[in-house]
């Protein structure tokens, strides 16, 4: 059973709604000691001076920001403490904004708000106004002593809570070398319409049971095995695959359609168009870029 993280309240208007914060993910990562390779000894990390072979108590460390190489303003506990966000009980919302105007670049980590205990009626009010009218809540709050945007949105009747970056924590493309062509390459309308056509072939209803940590399951089995004694054959790497150069595009493409549709028996899979008229969802979709209006 899963525990709260944090209890507070959902605050807009003179509407309080106390709530529970709970985890949405449950970390699947496998978990690697470090041992020396001739005895297997655990190696332990030590917290030690530079230059000297001291090792220093946690209570005898503070922090500090370097200026220039080996150059630093020292920062004591007690002037970082004074800088903290006041620490409140309070998801304070801002605004409401349309799902679709929020990039999936400013999400951060995931949770799912709970009501307190006897606050249920509002949690349900709160949960289903915000489904019938499609918007989302953008958030501020304390937690873990740090203040966090967040987006609050329903899912099936439960409000879920996603904390947000801040817009300047997010990198533009055009601050990367490499990333925007220097000048925009001549693309042939049939070679767009064929790439087109190969993502409709391709496209399926989001499952995300279908997708699997791959690398965690091949790590598992090879834990076991080497557990049990078993022999370990390493397979050779793989190549890197080669980049499709321009006078082959409409060639690949070709062959990709070819390829999707003699594995589907002949038939082309349903394009995305035809699919999203089945069972649609538009307020459970996924979110997409940025629009240009304003969110008030």
């Amino acid at each position: 059973m899963a525990r709260a993280i944090w209890s507070g309240s959902i605050s807009f208007g003179l509407l309080n709604v106390p709530v529970k914060l709970y985890s949405a993910v449950a970390r699947r990562s496998i978990g690697l000691r470090e041992i020396r390779e001739s005895d297997g000894a655990r190696i332990r990390h030590r917290r030690v001076a530079e230059g000297t072979d001291e090792e220093v108590p946690y209570e005898k460390i503070i922090k500090a920001f370097e200026i220039t190489p080996d150059r630093y303003v020292s920062l004591t506990k007690e002037e970082l403490s004074a800088l903290a966000p006041e620490k409140t009980r309070a998801i304070e919302v801002i605004d409401f904004v349309d799902l679709d105007e929020i990039d999936p670049i400013y999400f951060d980590s995931p949770y799912y708000l709970g009501p307190a205990e006897g606050a249920e009626k509002a949690y349900s009010l709160l949960a289903q106004a915000m489904a019938e009218s499609g918007k989302v809540a953008i958030a501020r709050f304390v937690f873990r002593n740090k203040e966090h945007l967040a987006a609050i949105r329903p899912a099936d009747g439960v409000l879920t809570l996603t904390t947000m970056r801040f817009a300047d924590e997010v990198v533009s493309p055009e601050e990367l070398e490499d990333v925007l062509p220097a000048g925009k390459p001549r693309v042939a309308k049939r070679e767009v319409q064929m790439a087109e056509q190969l993502i409709d072939s391709l496209t399926r209803r989001f499952d995300p049971a279908a997708y699997r940590d791959e690398y965690r399951e091949e790590l598992l089995s090879l834990i076991e095995r080497k557990a049990e004694g078993k022999d370990i054959v390493t397979a050779p790497a793989g190549e890197e695959p080669e980049p499709t150069k321009a006078p082959d595009l409409m060639a690949a493409l070709e062959e990709s359609i070819a390829a999707v549709k003699a594995k589907g028996d002949g038939k082309a899979p349903k394009p995305a168009a035809k699919q999203r008229k089945a069972k649609a969802a538009p307020r459970r979709r996924a979110p997409g870029r940025a629009k240009a209006k304003s969110s008030r």
